[in-house]
């Protein structure tokens, strides 16, 4: 670390601190050649990847707005502001998880879809009506079947 006042790249740590999260270490640091001091913090830097859409643009990852399609598709329904918070967070884990710098849109919603099914039957069915742009009822009607029986995916097309 290079001394802000001198330039120096002789430093000596003096102090370091955890914040309360353990997420933050704040470090004080003495200038070697200066003697001046400084305070340094180090964070951890995770970089989501960005997600390519079916269009082939790409949009970084987006919490607020994956937050926002499981709580419409939760609207109205029995699952408290935590538990969808707490799939999200799962999502974005397992996105970070990938190791990808690229993942396409269509696993971000199939990671979706999993996460809803186990929240809320109802809520699975809608957002798979939009996802999988369901064109009428035997859509619907195969995807609650599928719910029911407790398998995977219903499929895209009749």
């Amino acid at each position: 670390m290079k001394c802000p006042f001198c330039g120096d790249p002789s430093t000596q740590v003096t102090d370091t601190r955890e914040n309360e999260d353990g997420d933050i270490v704040r470090r004080r640091r003495r200038c070697v050649k200066c003697d001046k001091r400084f305070t340094t913090y180090e964070r951890i830097d995770l970089k989501m990847p960005h997600i390519v859409k079916r269009n082939g643009t790409r949009v970084e990852f987006d919490r607020n707005k994956l937050g926002a399609s499981m709580t419409l598709a939760l609207r109205k329904r029995p699952v408290a502001l935590e538990d969808i918070e707490a799939a999200a967070a799962r999502i974005e884990g397992k996105l970070l998880a990938m190791g990808e710098r690229e993942i396409p849109s269509e696993t971000v919603g199939e990671l979706v879809m999993r996460e809803l099914k186990k929240l809320d039957k109802v809520a699975y069915v809608r957002y798979a009506s939009v996802y999988r742009n369901f064109e009428d009822v035997h859509n619907f009607s195969e995807a609650i079947r599928e719910v029911s029986r407790g398998r995977g995916r219903p499929s895209k097309s009749s």
